[in-house]
């Protein structure tokens, strides 16, 4: 599985994760978002975004819920309302995450 962008072709597991996640960008994010029937990015969802991006950037890891929550203000309820397949296979996944451990 791939995303054509710019000219490149961006490889994808069979979940539609990323295997080169320094390949993200904002850019590449809404086409992913947009794979997942999310039409357009609120400030609510680039907040998670950057959130899942730091996290990943500085521990090789996305952070647990609880800390997204925490950060953000958001309760669980309204990050499945913003990235319906939730917080690992929705909103990991248009963060450019390779997929979580635990992430059926």
């Amino acid at each position: 599985m791939a995303i054509e962008f710019k000219g490149k072709t961006i490889e994808m597991d069979g979940d539609g994760f990323m295997l080169e996640p320094h390949l993200w960008n904002e850019e590449l994010a809404k086409i992913i978002a947009k794979e997942d029937d999310i039409h357009i990015l609120t400030e609510n969802h680039w907040a998670i975004i950057r959130i899942i991006r730091s996290s990943f950037e500085e521990t090789g890891m996305a952070p647990m819920i609880r800390s997204i929550c925490k950060e953000t203000g958001l309760k669980l309820r309204d990050i499945y309302e913003l990235f319906p397949l939730g917080p690992a296979r929705g909103a990991c996944r248009v963060a450019g995450l390779p997929k979580p451990d635990g992430c059926v």
